[in-house]
């Protein structure tokens, strides 16, 4: 029967927590994996990956079975009481990637031990930069993924209670765009605003307008949300200044409304601009698409849920972004939420995750490959 140290995969936890580490900087982070998986002889494959790695567990013979885990931290002060708060200032793991890839190691060492049993190939990845959209893409780019038969993903969710498993099929997350619009006007004395193409006016146009992306274009059984997040104008009270400029967020749920939404997007900008003889600059970053859950993976692995003792549940979709969905245009795949039960939302500074789940997702984790090559064969 496989076993598992339980504290000693909750301490090296603690320590990934106290030293975490940017996107695309998870140097150390990578190290301090590398060493657990080369103590329990689990072989790591040799890839042009400047963080992060890929381990492989079994033999050539069967299917090629992927487990994905992420391994960056957030750029947010932590706040919470927890004895192992980071030691790196205005860097935390607010995220739970700590959890995800100490999880995955723990898969490992379980599927290690019983490899020469094995129905095939079992591939984790420790990925970098999930917070940025850019690891995703990297790692498929190294060929790691090619012929696999399905990657199956985690996320700790605070929202859910210790014990539960949830997830569905179809879209899970939402598509995740991001948007910085300039305008540039005329600039005049406070008193004399008709010598002025007035930005912070035509600012206040562009936040009502857009929220008829939502209201007016996407479809009322496709939800999809539109947020402002900053607005900045002027130095003082008695000028109108010549600039001003906003960013935000679109997040949608199906491809047809994400393109409908940004095609809507810039005529809204452009037309309001022309109509106040104004000049405008849109800088729209293309965030990763939705996960898109396999119906056929996504209930064998809440089949395996239930059979590893957890409680399975069919969740709602999230708006949160998740660059796990790159994955899933490569191949089918199964991303589930692991019930952690903590009042702090993800990102927030005082975010934590239950020790007590960890150990228990590792073996969800461990098992879930197993049953997957035999499903698989």
């Amino acid at each position: 029967m496989s076993t598992l140290d339980e504290q000693a995969l909750i301490a090296f936890r603690h320590e990934l927590h106290r030293y975490p580490e940017l996107s695309n900087e998870e140097f150390e982070t990578t190290a301090r994996l590398r060493a657990q998986l080369e103590h329990h002889e689990i072989r790591i494959l040799d890839l042009p990956l400047a963080t992060g790695l890929v381990a492989e567990i079994g033999s050539g013979e069967g299917p090629l079975v992927v487990l994905r885990s992420d391994i960056d931290a957030l750029p947010i002060e932590e706040q919470s009481d927890v004895s192992f708060r980071s030691e790196r200032p205005g860097v935390m793991h607010a995220c739970g990637h700590d959890f995800h890839s100490c999880a995955a190691l723990g898969a490992a060492i379980l599927l290690k031990q019983q490899e020469a049993q094995l129905a095939g190939r079992v591939r984790i990845l420790f990925q970098a930069a999930e917070e940025t959209g850019q690891g995703a893409p990297v790692l498929l780019a190294t060929g790691a993924l090619h012929d696999a038969a399905v990657i199956f993903g985690i996320h700790n969710d605070p929202t859910l209670p210790p014990g539960v498993i949830g997830s569905k099929a179809g879209p899970l997350t939402a598509a995740v765009d991001r948007f910085k619009v300039t305008v540039r006007g005329i600039g005049s004395h406070a008193a004399r605003p008709h010598e002025s193409i007035d930005p912070i006016v035509i600012a206040g146009q562009l936040v009502t307008a857009l929220q008829t992306l939502i209201s007016r274009n996407a479809p009322s059984n496709d939800n999809a949300v539109v947020s402002v997040t900053q607005i900045h104008s002027g130095t003082t009270w008695n000028v109108i200044p010549d600039s001003a400029w906003l960013e935000g967020t679109v997040r949608s749920f199906s491809a047809e409304t994400r393109e409908l939404l940004s095609q809507r997007f810039h005529q809204i900008i452009n037309g309001i601009a022309a109509a106040f003889n104004a000049q405008v600059e849109i800088d729209w970053q293309a965030g990763p698409p939705s996960v898109v859950n396999d119906a056929n993976w996504v209930e064998f692995a809440l089949e395996q849920a239930s059979q590893s003792g957890f409680e399975a549940r069919v969740v709602e979709a999230s708006p949160i972004g998740e660059d796990f969905a790159f994955y899933q245009q490569a191949l089918p795949g199964a991303f589930m939420m692991i019930g952690t039960g903590e009042p702090y939302a993800l990102h927030h500074p005082a975010f934590r995750v239950n020790d007590d789940v960890l150990a228990p997702t590792a073996r969800y984790l461990s098992e879930l490959a197993v049953k997957a090559l035999v499903k698989a064969s």
